[in-house]
């Protein structure tokens, strides 16, 4: 059955695809419930700008009065940041209540995997992924990002897991569930808003020609499901190891009285590192996110390449 009569592919975004031109898939939750209005907007056009100037077209996904969106207008990019935290945030199972009820949607990592594989997008830019949390072994907290990543031929390119979460246990996950975690230029799996973890990756990979290639070779093989890219924080916005954690730590605690669990989670942890580091964390979530574009671009270039020969 077609897909196409819930989804809009906007027509720059068609066009690339049907000329087998590069396309990156941009997700809409960090507009909506990333950052204030309006550096939310500002933030979103220019990874759009950044993608367009290393060859590549982007594509911000959503979900619109119901209708999936696989590429946004500026106008739909800025009513979502206007709309804010009253736009719900979409994971797999809030798409067919989000669509049957004609409401909006800002997609996470999961929901901006399953609209870029309809739409015919292989390369996904973001920040960081989702994970397993910590203490997931008594609240079984584990990011539908994980799941989504076994099974949807997407390569997700990002700053690594965000570093709120269990990052062992994550790895852990992804190894059973068979997805491969690449490090680009780095044998250490990146912690978002640093450089170091002190957990290695399963491959590093040095150029977008070698990352595209081993994406290509992966669904050339029938494997199927995805591959995560961990592209290290630019060294000079990476943060101090030991202040990041120690905001980390208050926050997960401050979340734990408070009796915060869910989806609600991350935004709560992510809000308040940002006020027990002054902002500073929120300053390097907007260039980890612009250093990801561009890999996503040059690598979505190759991949075209690979796939045209």
């Amino acid at each position: 059955m077609s897909l196409n009569k819930y989804l809009d592919v906007a027509p720059e975004v068609q066009k690339a695809l049907d000329e087998g031109r590069p396309v990156v898939a941009l997700e809409s939750t960090i507009i909506s419930h990333g950052m204030p209005y309006p550096q939310n907007v500002e933030t979103a056009l220019n990874v759009e700008k950044i993608i367009r100037d290393n060859g590549a077209v982007p594509a911000t996904i959503a979900v619109i009065k119901g209708r999936l969106k696989a590429g946004l207008s500026p106008e739909e990019i800025d009513y979502l940041g206007k709309t804010g935290t009253a736009v719900a945030k979409a994971s797999r199972r809030d798409l067919p209540v989000l669509v049957a009820q004609g409401k909006d949607g800002a997609t996470t990592v999961t929901t901006t995997m399953i609209i870029a594989h309809m739409a015919g997008i292989q390369v996904f830019a973001t920040g960081g992924i989702g994970g397993v949390h910590r203490g997931a072994q008594q609240t079984f907290d584990i990011s539908a990002d994980l799941e989504e990543l076994a099974h949807t031929p997407v390569m997700v390119v990002c700053a690594g897991a965000k570093s709120i979460l269990d990052l062992g246990l994550t790895l852990e996950y992804l190894e059973t569930h068979g997805v491969p975690v690449i490090g680009y230029g780095t044998e250490e799996l990146p912690a978002f808003y640093t450089r170091k973890s002190g957990f290695r990756v399963d491959y590093r990979i040095d150029t977008p020609e070698d990352l595209a290639k081993a994406f290509f070779v992966k669904q050339d093989m029938g494997l199927g499901g995805g591959m995560l890219v961990t592209n290290p924080i630019p060294e000079e916005f990476s943060m101090n190891h030991e202040i990041i954690n120690k905001a980390i730590d208050e926050a997960v605690e401050e979340a734990n009285k408070l009796g915060i669990h869910g989806k609600e989670t991350t935004p709560f942890l992510l809000a308040k590192i940002k006020d027990l580091t002054g902002g500073d964390s929120l300053a390097s979530n907007i260039q980890l996110v612009y250093n990801n574009a561009r890999l996503a671009a040059k690598t979505a270039g190759e991949l075209c390449k690979l796939a045209n020969a």
